[in-house]
């Protein structure tokens, strides 16, 4: 999944289909769905611009890898459904991305063990095939009825608003002068 960004992520794209290319014959059975968005499209079967929500919680849940750019919330919805993303951040020298946040996210996220980094082609086709060889390493237990972060984050960033809306509508209170 590259996302839906209006930045290309053609070096994701190609890294995918030469690594496929690359292991056809040796693996007929492995189906790589790849939702390229605004990057070229790649000479797969499964490959789409985009996917609707509904479709891409089904692909994820039916994935045994989930190979994904550097966003938040990407990364989060791939391990809420029991993947151990392997995470290839946008780059802003490729123009991929306006700057460098996705990198940095990821190489932190990496850090702490919660995706597998790939920033090479090298990198990511060590992850692939290692994935193929044993799905489980990239899994995580999975709890798809854990609540939507983003709902918890939404109803924080309302109450925020509420507490300043409501402290802008309380009168001033004057100081004690003597």
């Amino acid at each position: 999944m590259v996302g839906t960004d209006v930045h290309h992520f053609d070096r994701l794209v190609d890294w995918l289909e030469r690594w496929h290319a690359g292991r056809a014959d040796a693996l007929p059975g492995v189906r790589l769905v790849v939702q390229h968005g605004r990057s070229r499209a790649p000479r797969l079967p499964e490959a789409t611009p985009f996917l609707a929500h509904d479709e891409l919680q089904r692909a994820m849940t039916e994935a045994d890898l989930v190979v994904c750019h550097g966003g938040p919330a990407t990364i989060t919805e791939a391990r809420r459904h029991g993947h151990l993303p392997i995470v290839v951040p946008r780059d802003p020298a490729h123009h991929e991305h306006v700057d460098n946040h996705q990198q940095l996210f990821a190489r932190r996220l990496g850090a702490a063990g919660m995706v597998r980094l790939a920033e090479s082609e090298a990198d990511l086709v060590e992850a692939l095939d290692k994935g193929v060889a044993d799905p489980l390493a990239y899994a995580l237990a999975a709890d798809p009825d854990r609540p939507d972060p983003r709902v918890a984050a939404a109803t924080a960033v309302g109450r925020i608003v509420e507490d300043l809306v409501r402290a802008g509508r309380e009168p001033k209170r004057r100081g004690w002068r003597r």
